[in-house]
C-alpha cells in the first residue's frame, strides 16, 4: 500500500507543504486514513463480519478508523477492547508480564507510530505541558557532527532526485530520511485540537517530510504568483485539516487535489540544503521558472522596466480608495 499512501495522499501533502498547525506533517494521521481503506478493502474480500482495532477512546485514530469502515461498508462490526474496557498502557503491560512475555519494558513505556511519512511519539511526557520527550525515546540516533550539502530536485511538485541521483519519489523520501535522520532534524512536539474536542500533545521526527515540505515551499515562492500562493495557502489548511479528522472520503478533497496538481505546474528545479545536527537551513534554488529573474528587476535596486513618474502615479492609484474611506470617516 506504499505506492497508493503517496500517490493518493503523500503527494498532495507535499503540493500543499501541509504542517498542521505550521508544525506536523501529518505524519500518523495521513497513514490511518490508507491503512483504514486497505483494512476495508481486505475485509470485503474475504468477506469478513467484523474488524477489530486497538485504538483507545481518547484520541483521533479511533474516529479514523470507525469513520472510514463505517462509510466503506456499513453492515461490518467493528470490536474495540482496548477503547470499551477502558485498558491503559500500564494495564497491558503489566498483563504481557504476567503472561510471559518478555521485552525491553522501557521502550515499551512510549507509543511509538513509525512509518514511511514520519514518526509519532507518545509518552507521560506528552500527558502533560510542560516536558518534551527524551533522546533516547526516539527511534533515530543522532551520530552525524559535521556539516553536510544536499539537493533536492523537484518535477512538478515531486521529488524526483537527490543529490542528482534520479529515483521514484518514494525512494527519495527514504533516502532523505536515511540521510536527515542522523543530524536528528525533523523533530518536535506538536500540540493540537483532536477530533474529540481536546488539546492533545505528540512528540514526532520526521526528517524526510520535513525537508521535503520546506524545499518545496521554497521552490513555490519562487516559481508561483502572489496569488497562487495566498490562495493555495488558504485552501490546503482546509485539506489538512479535513484529512486530520478523518473526511478523505468528502468530494471536496478530489477538487482540491485537482486544484493542487494544476499548481505544480511550474513547480521543478533544484533546491539546496545545508545540514547540521538538530537543524538544517535552505541555500537557494535554481530553476528556469524562477520568477525572480534579474532581467525583469532586481527588489531595492535601480528598476528599468518603469521610470519614476510611473511609479508614483501608480502609488497613487493605489492609495485612492483609502483617502476617499479617510476623508469621509476622518472621526473614526
Amino acid at each position: 500500500a506504499e505506492k497508493d499512501f503517496y500517490q493518493k495522499i503523500i503527494r498532495f501533502l507535499v503540493y500543499g507543504n501541509i504542517l498542521k498547525n505550521s508544525t506536523y506533517p501529518l505524519s500518523v494521521s495521513s497513514e490511518r486514513i490508507i491503512q483504514a481503506i486497505e483494512i476495508i478493502k481486505y475485509a470485503k474480500k474475504i468477506k469478513a463480519s467484523s474488524i477489530a482495532h486497538g485504538s483507545t477512546g481518547a484520541g483521533n485514530d479511533q474516529v479514523r478508523f470507525d469513520l472510514i469502515f463505517q462509510i466503506l461498508s456499513s453492515d461490518i462490526k467493528i470490536i474495540t477492547p482496548i477503547r470499551d474496557n477502558k485498558i491503559s498502557r500500564e494495564e497491558e503491560i503489566s498483563f504481557l508480564k504476567k503472561n510471559g512475555v518478555k521485552l525491553n519494558w522501557d521502550e515499551k513505556k512510549y507509543s511509538i507510530n513509525k512509518g514511511l511519512w514520519g514518526t509519532s511519539i507518545g509518552g507521560k511526557e506528552t500527558l502533560g505541558s510542560r516536558h518534551n520527550i527524551p533522546e533516547n525515546a526516539y527511534p533515530s540516533k543522532v551520530d552525524k557532527k559535521k556539516e553536510e550539502n544536499i539537493s533536492l530536485t523537484f518535477k512538478k511538485g515531486e521529488i524526483v532526485a537527490v543529490n542528482n541521483i534520479k529515483a521514484s519519489p518514494l525512494e527519495n523520501i527514504k533516502k532523505i530520511d536515511e540521510i536527515a535522520s542522523k543530524f536528528g532534524i525533523g523533530r518536535d512536539t506538536h500540540v493540537g485540537d483532536t477530533i474529540i474536542g481536546i488539546k492533545g500533545r505528540v512528540g514526532f521526527e520526521a526528517a524526510a517530510p520535513i525537508l521535503i515540505i520546506k524545499a518545496h515551499h521554497l521552490l513555490e515562492k519562487h516559481t508561483l504568483t502572489k496569488w497562487q500562493l495566498i490562495y493555495k495557502e488558504q485552501l490546503c489548511i482546509n485539506y489538512g485539516l479535513l484529512l486530520h479528522e478523518g473526511q478523505y472520503l468528502d468530494p471536496v478533497m478530489r477538487d482540491i487535489e485537482e486544484f493542487l496538481t494544476s499548481s505544480q505546474k511550474n513547480v521543478s528545479g533544484d533546491v539546496f540544503i545545508k545540514l547540521n545536527p538538530y537543524r538544517y537551513e535552505l541555500i537557494g534554488i535554481k530553476s528556469k521558472f524562477d520568477l525572480m529573474d534579474s532581467k525583469f528587476g532586481n527588489y531595492g535596486e535601480m528598476n528599468k522596466k518603469w521610470s519614476a513618474d510611473e511609479v508614483k502615479g501608480f502609488i497613487k492609484i493605489l492609495s485612492n480608495q483609502n483617502k476617499i474611506y479617510q476623508k469621509i470617516n476622518k472621526n473614526d
